[in-house]
Parts: structure tokens; sequence; C-alpha cells
């Protein structure tokens, strides 16, 4: 049996397979694809790890996992990115003048978050769900594995820059990709035996030395999130089986426009299409 830390005395089983989702913006519509073609593939989780944009989906998978396919592709469709990321050049840049911090308020994306989550709780969804932000005084990764759910997921995503940290028990919190963005780890350290990597297609982008220095910190916080995936999937203990979910993609990482919505239709095809062979082949 397996207890999940912060949810009391409650045991909730063997946590035979686990759903990790990772962190990247915009271009988390990639596991929509990935979870579309799990569950016509009949697997479903035991557990839900997220960051970040990993974070909203994956509450969104431990709410109702019958349900999320349909949920998720509305929701990516109905244009999630611009209602959380609302404003002209004009607006953001007099959200950044009042605030001196950010380009946008957190409210568009909490209300967004509490119409899609129908449970208020971490601890009342069906599936257990963990998800991580990196705290700002303790400059240490925190996972929220309890309480209130659209504050934990906030939390997670609030992008430094784009959203303004979420203060939880008078803690500062940023988003989780900083300390895990895929967080194979936290998902075997809690028992998983069979780990599905849902994440958002960076990994399978070759790097290249920047050329131009709006690239410089891109390039230098991929190394650095790329090196603690590799590490956690270099140290998975024996029996542990862990599956990279495809995303289909091959170009190279160039620069991205967070609210670029042109390619969500796109980028949920391609997973799907690349996963659904990925298992038909014989992963998972």
């Amino acid at each position: 049996m397996a207890l999940l830390p912060g949810r009391g005395d409650e045991r909730v089983g063997c946590v035979e397979t686990a759903f990790v989702l990772g962190g990247g913006g915009v271009l988390g519509a990639h596991e929509v694809g990935m979870l579309r073609a799990l569950d016509e593939a009949g697997i479903s989780p035991d557990l839900v790890v997220g960051t970040s944009v990993g974070a909203l989906n994956g509450a969104v998978i431990a709410a109702a996992p019958s349900e999320a396919v349909g949920r998720l592709v509305s929701l990516w469709r109905s244009d999630v990115v611009r209602t959380a990321f609302a404003g002209s050049w004009v607006a953001r840049l007099s959200t950044l003048a009042k605030t001196g911090t950010h380009l946008h308020p957190i409210g568009p994306l909490r209300e967004v978050l509490s119409r899609t989550v129908p449970v208020s709780r971490i601890e009342d969804l069906e599936v257990p769900f963990q998800c991580v932000a990196a705290s700002v005084e303790r400059a240490a990764a925190h996972w929220f594995t309890g309480g209130p759910l659209v504050e934990a997921v906030l939390a997670s995503c609030a992008v430094p820059g784009l959203l303004p940290p979420v203060v939880i028990g008078g803690e500062h919190f940023y988003d989780g990709g900083l300390v895990h963005s895929i967080p194979v780890g936290r998902a075997v350290q809690l028992g998983a035996r069979r780990v599905f990597v849902l994440h958002v297609g960076r990994i399978e982008r070759p790097l290249a030395p920047p050329r131009r220095f709006w690239e410089v910190g891109m390039v230098a916080f991929e190394i650095a999130r790329r090196h603690r995936f590799a590490e956690d999937m270099a140290s998975l203990p024996p029996g542990v089986e862990v599956h990279v979910m495809p995303a289909g993609v091959t170009a190279p990482l160039s620069t991205l426009r967070y609210r670029d919505v042109s390619q969500i239709s796109a980028c949920i095809d391609r997973a799907y299409e690349a996963s659904s062979r990925y298992l038909r082949n014989g992963g998972g």
C-alpha cells in the first residue's frame, strides 16, 4: 500500500500506473493528443503528477479520467491561452507599469480553472494528484498534495514575468517548471511501477547554440530542464517501466510566442498520431 503525503491516513492502494505531465505553456496542447491515444488504448492512471501547464491538464484528468479527453480538447480549442493571457500590448504594458513584475493578472486563469475543474480540493479528486511549484522564500520545490485545487494549480502555472507569484499561507510561489519540469522522479518516489510521460514536445526537439541575444536564456533553461529529466531517467530503480510518449516533433526548438494559438489543433493531432503509433507498436 502506498500512502500519498498530505492525504491524511487515507490509503490509496498500490500505485501501478502514473501519468506525469510536464510544463511548457501553449505547447501543452501536445499532452491532450497523448492523453487521447492512451485513453483509446485503455490505459488510465492510478496517480497524476503535473508541473505548470501539465498541472492544469493533470487536474482535469484527475477530476474525471473518463471525461478528460473531451474536456481538454474543448478547453484548448476554445482558446484558453488567449483567455488566460488576454490583453493588447497597451493593456499588458499598463499591468507591468502598475505591478512592476508581470504582464497579466492572475484572475482570468483562475476563472478558467474554476469553470473547468468541478472539484474544490485536491483530496476530493477521483485520482490522486500532486503538482509542484517553486517557493520564492525557500528557493525550493513545494509539492501540493492536499488543500484548495485551483490555488495549487495556479501556483504551479505562475510563469515569472507573465503572471504574479501566487501567495498561499504567506508564501510566494512561481511556476513549477523552475524546479521540476518533468517530475518522473516524484511519481517513482510515490511508488509508481509504470510511468507514462506526457510532455510538450520540447525534449524531441534538438538544441542548437543560440545565435541571437534573446535565444540565450531559452537555451540555458532548456539545458537545465532536460538535464534534470535525464538524471531522473538515468536513476530509475529496477522494475520501473517508463514510457515517454512521442509528440511527433523533430524540428529544432525555436523561440515561441506564448500567446500563439495557431498550431493548437495541429499539436493535438500530431501528438495523438505519434502516440497512437507508439502504443500500437508495443509501447505500454
